[in-house]
């Protein structure tokens, strides 16, 4: 029970396995048999895993540290992607759940929807903790780039 209780609390595995694995099953269950898919949606599935697993690299390579805030950067990244958007991997995730969401339709869009409000309340957190790690160039760094989408929000 202790290796499924590890695993499921990996932000990833539960976005790239156990979500899609789940809402393809209640898509299923809602129409009878094998789902109706909108394959329109398969590019957004593969370019927010894309997106996730290289800026995920990136960041680990030029700050240190490792996935996710419990174990932190050791240096500010806003090279790359981070000139752009202050949460790309999440922004990955997102892409991704978008992604199921055409695909699948309903329930995956009211998934989508709680999950954009998930990864916002979340990444506020992360970026109150990057702000007591980094602060003034934090604070720089947040005055100039947005949070999710480039010159927008």
């Amino acid at each position: 029970m202790r290796p499924l209780r590890r695993w499921l609390k990996s932000t990833s595995n539960r976005t790239f396995v156990l979500w899609p694995v789940l809402l393809l099953l209640a898509k299923a269950a809602l129409d009878g048999g094998w789902p109706q898919i909108n394959w329109w949606g398969l590019p957004l599935l593969a370019w927010g895993y894309a997106e996730y697993w290289w800026v995920g690299r990136y960041r680990t390579a030029r700050g240190g540290g490792g996935p996710g805030l419990s174990n932190p950067p050791e240096r500010l990244v806003t090279s790359g992607p981070y000139r752009f958007t202050r949460n790309p991997m999440y922004l990955g995730h997102l892409i991704f759940f978008l992604g199921l969401a055409i695909m699948l339709s309903w329930p995956a869009w009211l998934v989508f929807i709680v999950h954009c409000c998930w990864f916002d309340r979340r990444a506020r957190g992360d970026e109150a903790h990057l702000a007591q790690l980094f602060g003034s160039p934090y604070a720089q760094y947040t005055a100039r780039v947005k949070r999710w989408v480039p010159g927008v929000y």
